[in-house]
């Protein structure tokens, strides 16, 4: 019988399911290996053949260390709450569980169609009650702690209450979102709703007035990396910067715990780098400004102190809070729609637009700190209000955007480092002799930096600090399908919900929209007050809770350490989670660098401090696969006619470009023009004009998506060849770690290459292997296949491993070996790569048990070792033959051979030779 995948497929997944073979032991005496995806959100397209290519990177790594002795940990959960299901619900009145769980049962049934070797006895869903109890169990202690700069770690807030209580503020080193002085007399005093407003600037999960990214069509507010050039990431919809009050998470108390960190990973350094651009450390001072005619002083923070001389204005941040208090009126118009026009754009979008100078004076005039002169105060989007202190002095000589602004605006460029020609452009470079400074004239920059900032410091007019572009990450979203913040007010005060009543679940709503006053969907819900003895209650009996919902990246923060102990009644199983340690292999998106990775590094940090988590860092060692692109096909009509024109024809009309479905389009890109005219219901009467009979359509590599219509369904793929040629062919593709094209056209050589392993096996029903014992030659297929895999295993270069295979399957197929001594150890070789296949073959030759576990084979170097080399045979230094000889040959015993060789004869043309060359496993000269 021929190689019938969709039986042996059926028949192993099955096998696998019953026996639970892949479980993990939670205590074990082997060594452990956690191997760990970024697991999916379960949208409603399922997915396409371009997202299980990490899942099978992940799961050859996992099969493979199971056959080396590991105890290994592979799961698989739902990151299932998001608004692509809220809105779904919206359109239809649906409820998003209902949808969420129907989404989930494919992808189950797809990635069970893959063969993926997952515990499923530990999946977890973000969206069930039983995993998002213990995430809002984690917000009531980040909300309850503070962080100690002098210890370096979070701390109870009980004992920052303390310390309040004995001696104010002082000696209190604390991150904060500003710099308080208070005595022990002014807390006592203070009512308990300001003690809690203080306590806000303090707590790790806090409520304050933030600017964020609202969109009004989605009704919420998104993190940055959810806008692109002004537009939500999901559907398209414009987004304005607002002020509200906010839950926010202070990811800045472990600004400099995340750059350390980075250091202690195995990550691609890429990787590592955008996280430090990120999180942006950098040196300078902080200085405040006078403002003429108010009291109020603007303070700025400067990596280049050495340059404050050559502050010639200032610049605020549309957001700045002085800017309406300092616009003198004949301005205030101007900077109103200034202001409007700079809520349309994202904080992303200004740093990415270098192009648009834009900015408006605000008539105030700031007084510089040493010369005493007046300098403009300008606003400007280019000046950000999350960094730094929302204003810079502008020293246009030594600064691009600043040198940009001033020359959109003639204002004065005053040089104070000498090295450049600050005529045609910004002298940015941090190094030369500082000029035109006063008492930093003559010093270089580096001394120059030191010594303004002593004397800023002497003076009181600021302070040498250590400043991060990272700002805490706003928390708090307004919609329905997403985790209930556990927090009540009482008298306007943010009060946690009782331990004892988590899971503070989502109430049933009467729509998912938001309420006819603007507030979050959860406010239109009948039971959604608390009262702290029964817990939730209905209105008018309690409480009012909080109506906002967790984004997206709380599950995701800690989901790896649920994975660890998921049937566990409280957040962790300490002994579980001390045997786990931490997630040895990761494998996601480099989209994630700067959301889910940070966030969850900042989450772990602080379940470290509180020691819950046992490292310090929750990922060791981490891959970002590639995208596998789309081929899409692309068909060309005639500009103003329902005409279709073949791609070899298309330059002989003016045409547009329409994309159509890749399911209609052969491997020999050829339309199916019937089925293409039945596809859309414009197309019913188009006409094609064809080449040689057939219709062809180009093909564009781009990013696999339904709007392009080039998205293949791996269930497709499984039911024409089968699992293990997915899987075996998206790894054949390319290095992980690239981004690649989708051709199904070369699918069916790696579908042939597994027919042609299987004959080695059987044919006709019958098995083949027998108990000889092997030959050099077959030893020496095998073993150079089984060094090639071990050493691709640490690299994870599965498509060269796979290239291997092909090699060693044609040299055993030429030698017709069918000795068990080789075909044995070829099976468990594949198996973490075809699974199934691996297992059927493994049991047509006489074992009871599966192969999952069986040891993985050793290499043997003397297998390796050439017996015989294939000399050069040339004449007056031109080559002529080859002629293969006993490596070990004496010279005298290579001569004599080569001589005898008929070719010889044949070039030696009855000529005695002057000289035989011999150079021992190298070459034969001879010279005639």
């Amino acid at each position: 019988m021929e190689y019938n995948f969709k039986d042996i497929e059926a028949r192993w997944q099955k096998y696998w399911q019953q026996n639970n073979t892949f479980k993990a032991e939670d205590r074990s005496t082997k060594p452990k290996y956690y191997v760990l995806d970024m697991f999916p959100y379960p949208s409603g397209a399922g997915l396409h053949v371009g997202h299980p290519l990490g899942y099978i990177a992940s799961d050859i790594i996992a099969r493979y260390k199971r056959h080396r002795g590991f105890n290994v940990l592979h799961p698989m959960g739902y990151d299932s709450f998001g608004l692509p299901a809220e809105q779904y619900a919206i359109q239809t009145g649906q409820h998003p569980a209902l949808t969420t769980k129907k989404n989930i049962q494919r992808y189950r049934r797809q990635l069970d169609k893959i063969g993926f070797s997952f515990d499923w006895d530990r999946e977890v869903r973000t969206s069930s009650p039983d995993f998002y109890r213990f995430t809002q169990e984690i917000f009531l202690r980040l909300f309850n702690t503070w962080f100690n700069k002098k210890t370096g770690k979070a701390e109870p807030i009980a004992d920052l209450i303390a310390a309040f209580s004995f001696s104010g503020t002082e000696g209190v080193e604390a991150a904060a979102s500003e710099d308080l002085h208070f005595t022990a007399e002014d807390w006592n005093m203070y009512s308990e709703e300001a003690q809690e407003k203080i306590l806000q600037n303090y707590r790790l999960a806090y409520r304050a007035e933030s600017t964020v990214n609202w969109c009004p069509a989605l009704g919420t507010v998104l993190a940055n990396d959810e806008v692109k050039d002004g537009l939500s990431e999901r559907g398209g919809h414009p987004v304005v910067q607002k002020k509200m009050m906010q839950w926010s998470m202070r990811i800045t108390a472990y600004a400099q715990q995340l750059l350390d960190g980075l250091e202690e990973v195995d990550w691609n350094e890429s990787l590592k780098e955008t996280q430090r651009n990120w999180i942006g450390r950098s040196e300078g001072a902080r200085v405040e400004f006078s403002l003429q005619g108010h009291t109020e002083k603007i303070e700025v923070f400067t990596t280049r102190p050495d340059t404050i001389f050559g502050a010639s204005f200032m610049v605020l941040a549309p957001e700045h809070p002085l800017v309406d208090g300092i616009t003198v009126p004949e301005y205030a118009g101007a900077v109103k729609k200034y202001k409007e026009q700079a809520a349309r754009k994202t904080e992303r979008d200004r740093m990415a637009d270098v192009k648009t100078i834009s900015g408006q004076f605000t008539g105030a005039y700031a007084i510089h700190p040493f010369t005493q002169k007046s300098i403009p105060v300008w606003v400007g989007d280019y000046v950000l209000a999350s960094y730094g202190t929302g204003a810079v002095m502008a020293v246009p000589a030594h600064d691009s955007r600043d040198y940009a602004f001033a020359r959109q605006f003639e204002l004065p460029v005053l040089p104070v480092v000498e090295g450049g020609d600050v005529s045609k452009e910004a002298f940015e470079a941090k190094e030369g002799t500082v000029v035109n400074s006063d008492f930093l004239n003559g010093l270089q920059v580096g001394e120059a930096i030191h010594k303004a900032i002593a004397q800023i410091e002497e003076m009181g007019l600021g302070e040498g600090k250590i400043n991060y572009r990272l700002r805490d990450a706003v928390f708090g979203r307004q919609r329905y399908w997403g985790e209930p913040i556990p927090i009540y007010y009482k008298e306007g005060i943010p009060m946690p919900v009782k331990a004892e009543h988590l899971p503070l679940s989502l109430p049933e709503v009467d729509a998912y929209l938001p309420t006819e006053e603007g507030e979050p969907p959860l406010a239109r819900a009948a039971a959604w007050e608390y009262d702290p003895e029964k817990g939730v209650v209905a209105k008018g009996e309690g409480y009012p809770l909080e109506t906002t919902t967790m984004p997206g990246w709380a599950g995701s923060s800690w989901y790896y350490l649920r994975y660890m102990s998921p049937q566990a009644g409280k957040l962790v199983d300490e002994e579980a989670v001390r045997y786990w340690q931490e997630v040895d292999l990761y494998v996601g998106g480099s989209e994630h660098a700067t959301g889910h990775l940070l966030y969850s590094r900042f989450w772990h940090k602080f379940l470290h401090d509180l020691e819950i988590a046992p490292t310090t860092e929750p990922f060791r060692k981490l891959i970002n696969q590639g995208m596998i692109l789309g081929n899409s096909a692309v068909v060309y009509r005639v500009e103003g006619k329902n005409t279709f024109v073949s791609y070899g024809l298309r330059k002989q009309y003016k045409t547009t470009k329409i994309h159509a479905d890749v399911a209609l389009v052969n491997s020999s890109d050829e339309l199916d023009v019937e089925g293409f005219k039945a596809w859309r219901d414009d197309l019913g009467n188009a006409e094609f004009i064809l080449e040689d009979g057939k219709f062809k359509v180009g093909r564009e590599v781009e990013k696999m998506s339904k709007r392009w219509y080039n998205v293949v369904n791996p269930d497709d793929i499984c039911a024409q060849y089968g699992a293990d040629t997915l899987r075996m062919y998206e790894m054949f593709l390319g290095p992980l770690e690239q981004s690649k094209p989708w051709n199904t056209a070369g699918i069916s050589g790696v579908h042939g290459f597994l027919r042609k392993l299987y004959r080695l096996y059987v044919q006709n029903d019958s098995l083949l292997v027998n108990e000889e014992k092997a030959d050099k030659k077959e030893l020496k297929a095998l073993h150079t296949l089984l060094k090639k895999v071990t050493e691709d295993m640490n690299t994870f270069s599965f498509n060269t491993s796979i290239s291997a295979f092909m090699i060693c399957v044609n040299e055993l197929t030429e030698l017709r070996c069918s000795k068990r001594e080789i075909l044995e150890p070829l099976a468990i070789c594949l198996s973490p790569f075809a699974p199934h296949l691996a297992e059927e073959l493994w049991h047509k030759l006489g074992h009871a048990t599966g192969i999952s576990r069986v040891d993985f084979p050793a290499y043997n170097e003397a297998h390796l070792e050439e017996d015989a080399f294939v000399y050069p045979v040339a004449f007056n230094g031109k080559m002529r033959f080859k002629q293969e000889l006993p490596r070990n040959a004496s010279k005298e015993s290579v001569e004599k051979e080569v001589m005898q060789n008929e070719k010889t004869k044949h070039y030696l043309e009855g000529k005695t030779p002057k000289k035989v060359i011999v150079v021992p496993g190298k070459i034969v000269n001879i010279v005639v």
